[in-house]
């Protein structure tokens, strides 16, 4: 799955075996099945970073922070693409730098559980354990901080857990920034697609796994492009960025739930 996701009409050796796009996969025993949820909006109710970094830093801090990079934010919002990355880990640099990780994996355990206490979206947690059930591979991918998500997938009883990974330097110290890619728009399919290649879940026929996307913005609207069945899981329906997408709704009527 090196080369990119081929388009609604186009096909690929690779994509061969999959069934066509807008139909729903027979579900059988003999091909796997993989499961992509997004976290923030789609798996919970609104964003975590900033309740994060309030957790971690205090209110006063983050505040101060936010005020001051506020152009910067919201420019970043109506832009997305790099200069939402660029943004989030100059964000980060201004109030992590310094911070054992120890620290904030203490932190992260108490915020991850508390996060999903008050803010699961149900529905959506059904789907997750509908596949569950049937035996599918689930894998949350986030672009937030890999450090408190991982918590959160484990609760949840995912399979594995792909987020934004912050870099640890000298002395077991945060510097900031990111260890590798912030895990957005296209990140977050070749990060998917890795994770397939590395469980080998392909079968000995060369089938690939069925893969099953579910999103709620734009940033995921890449990985969406690139599934067999791409689910909107956003809460504004024909008007999110998401619309062309079949909705959650419909997915549960067609599929039996």
């Amino acid at each position: 799955m090196n080369s990119p996701p081929p388009s609604a009409g186009g096909t690929s050796n690779e994509c061969a075996t999959r069934p066509p796009r807008g139909a729903l996969p027979l579900l059988d025993e003999t091909t796997a099945v993989v499961a992509a949820f997004d976290f923030d909006g789609t798996l919970t109710r609104g964003g975590s970073v900033f309740k994060f970094l309030v957790a971690l830093k205090g209110l006063l801090p983050v505040a101060g922070v936010t005020a001051t990079m506020l152009p910067r934010l919201a420019k970043a919002a109506v832009l997305g693409g790099v200069a939402a990355d660029e943004t989030k880990e100059a964000l980060f640099k201004r109030l992590l730098v310094g911070v054992p990780v120890d620290e904030v994996e203490r932190r992260s355990r108490t915020f991850a559980r508390k996060h999903l206490e008050k803010h699961l979206r149900p529905a959506v947690v059904e789907r997750m354990r509908w596949h569950q059930e049937h035996g599918h591979s689930v894998v949350i991918v986030s672009a937030s901080p890999e450090c408190y998500v991982k918590v959160a997938g484990s609760i949840l009883g995912a399979d594995a857990v792909i987020a934004t990974r912050l870099a640890v330097g000298g002395g077991g110290m945060l510097t900031g920034g990111y260890e590798g890619k912030n895990c957005r728009g296209s990140e977050k399919y070749v990060r998917v697609a890795g994770w397939i290649r590395a469980s080998e879940l392909a079968d000995a026929r060369g089938t690939h796994p069925i893969l099953w996307a579910y999103g709620n913005s734009r940033g995921d609207r890449r990985l969406l492009s690139a599934a067999d069945v791409a689910v909107n899981a956003g809460r504004l329906g024909r008007f999110g960025s998401l619309r062309h997408f079949t909705r959650l709704s419909t997915l549960d009527e067609a599929s039996g739930r």
